[in-house]
């Protein structure tokens, strides 16, 4: 079993939200990783509610069965917990790259954990600038 702890993004969790991401699923439930994400990814997911609903096929209920077992997981940070220097860091990293994925960066770094994310345009772009700290499965 892993025991290791990671920074995970949004679009991973919407991945787990969608059934044939079994996989992902299976690494947040069965695993011994610790989990930890801004809680700006709260918003992210209920901000765009429908159109998971719409491309997962799960009804409401079992859309918030789903939600919630994946969001129980997850130790939410503040960003305001996330040092300046970390923020800054991220920022300069993520400027031109992703500016939306600066939080999660930012407590990768902060944290100094792996990043999880399935984004591979923020990934390639974040390597092109020297950042490799990714979780990768």
């Amino acid at each position: 079993m892993i025991s290791e702890s990671l920074v995970i993004d949004t679009n991973l969790v919407f991945s787990a939200l969608i059934p044939k991401a079994s996989e992902i699923r299976e690494i947040l439930f069965e695993s011994n990783i610790r989990f930890y994400s801004p809680n700006i990814l709260i918003s992210e997911i209920y901000k765009h509610k429908d159109k998971l609903l719409k491309n997962s096929k799960l009804s409401e209920s079992e859309f918030y069965l789903y939600f919630n077992g994946i969001i129980e997981l997850i130790e939410f940070i503040p960003t305001n917990f996330i040092g300046f220097e970390s923020r800054q860091k991220a920022y300069d990293l993520c400027r031109d790259v992703d500016i939306k994925d600066t939080p999660f960066l930012a407590l990768s770094i902060e944290l100094a954990i792996p990043l999880w994310t399935g984004d591979k345009k923020l990934k390639d772009g974040l390597r092109k600038k020297g950042y490799h700290n990714f979780y990768e499965f």
